[in-house]
């Protein structure tokens, strides 16, 4: 078994960690950490409101018993001794320090952006960007790490970037415009999106996400050249929105392909395309990495987010888009705090663990 530590463990993501690697046939969380006023508890006694009792458990699944009774240590002291893995669930502040010192050891898989704009950190998909992974002995070397660090992308970018994937391979790309329908579960509860605010609203501003999703797709997207990544030629722009949705990300998408497509084409590749997942034996890994979903009136979030257990993206209404050349637009919704988030991660330390990354 592959020996795991969580860091930031009594925060939502850090919780979503701990469901998703419940009874995991590889995985065993041997570790919690968190921050100063955690340490030295229970996590149980951790995660309940000393003043009032309440229970700060924050994931729709039932609390995992299993952990309840281990010790809460503070993140900064956290030992790599008899750690193969580090999940990183801390915001990129704290990331930034602390992610390295783990690094220097054993390998960290991250949900925070820290590191995701450095030249030799791949922000890996599995099923649509793989051979990224080669950066990961780059980083090593420069560093001088026996580990390394590897983040889960942008919460919006992913559903965007698995979709993208299969129109790039078969058709190219010229250039993709994006409108995100954001849930409010992806701005995290502290400080989070005020519920006044957002009620009857739509918030058509999201700090620096934008930038995210553009530089991270481009990233994702390009190739291995030398000791880094060159960005995918086209461009992207887009639009985030925050909408009052609990949960799942919503986009409208447009792409010019470079080569003539049809709707038929379109949903034949999407369909087809599985990235080498299939067959890969992850335990995490949808069946589908793409769902099609032909109804006109879906996707939908509330209906479609937790297909294939939350990790399928959904597209519908494929159509031809005349303003554009060899224009085509889509829907998709994909689960943010599960392919977005826990899950996904655990899905690249699966990939990394079956290529030989991360050890026991």
């Amino acid at each position: 078994m592959i020996r795991a530590a969580i860091v930031g463990a009594t925060g939502i993501v850090g919780q979503q960690f701990l469901v998703a690697l419940k009874g995991h046939p590889w995985i065993e969380v041997k570790a919690l950490a968190a921050s100063e006023r955690s340490a030295g508890k229970s996590y149980r006694q951790a995660i309940t409101d000393q003043s009032s009792g309440a229970f700060r458990w924050f994931c729709d699944e039932p609390p995992v018993e299993e952990v309840m009774d281990m010790p809460v240590v503070n993140a900064s002291e956290l030992s790599t001794d008899g750690i193969d893995v580090v999940f990183s669930a801390i915001d990129s502040g704290p990331a930034k320090l602390l992610e390295p010192k783990f690094a220097a050891e054993v390998p960290v898989v991250s949900t925070a952006s820290a590191f995701r704009y450095e030249d030799d950190v791949p922000i890996l998909i599995p099923g649509v960007n793989p051979d990224h992974a080669r950066l990961l002995e780059i980083q090593r070397r420069r560093r001088g790490w026996k580990g390394f660090v590897t983040p889960d992308p942008n919460c919006t970018t992913i559903g965007l970037a698995i979709t993208l994937k299969p129109l790039l391979d078969s058709f190219g790309l010229n250039s993709v415009i994006m409108t995100s329908m954001q849930a409010m579960s992806g701005a995290g509860r502290s400080p989070g999106v005020i519920g006044l605010d957002i009620l009857d609203n739509v918030i058509p501003f999201i700090p620096g996400e934008e930038e995210k999703v553009q530089h991270e797709t481009q990233k994702i997207l390009g190739t291995i050249e030398g000791d880094g990544i060159r960005p995918a030629p086209f461009t992207v722009s887009c639009t985030c929105t925050r909408v009052c949705v609990l949960e799942g990300h919503t986009e409208s998408v447009f792409a010019s392909t470079q080569k003539p497509c049809d709707v038929d084409s379109i949903v034949k590749a999407m369909r087809e395309h599985d990235g080498g997942l299939a067959g890969a034996g992850l335990p995490s890994a949808p069946k589908n990495l793409i769902l099609v979903n032909e109804d006109p009136f879906r996707p939908q979030p509330r209906l479609d987010r937790n297909n294939d257990g939350g990790m399928a993206t959904t597209v519908g209404r494929v159509r031809k888009d005349e303003a554009m050349d060899n224009g085509i637009k889509y829907v998709l919704v994909s689960h943010n705090t599960k392919m977005g988030a826990a899950r996904g991660a655990i899905l690249t330390a699966e990939m990394l663990i079956n290529d030989g990354y991360i050890s026991g």
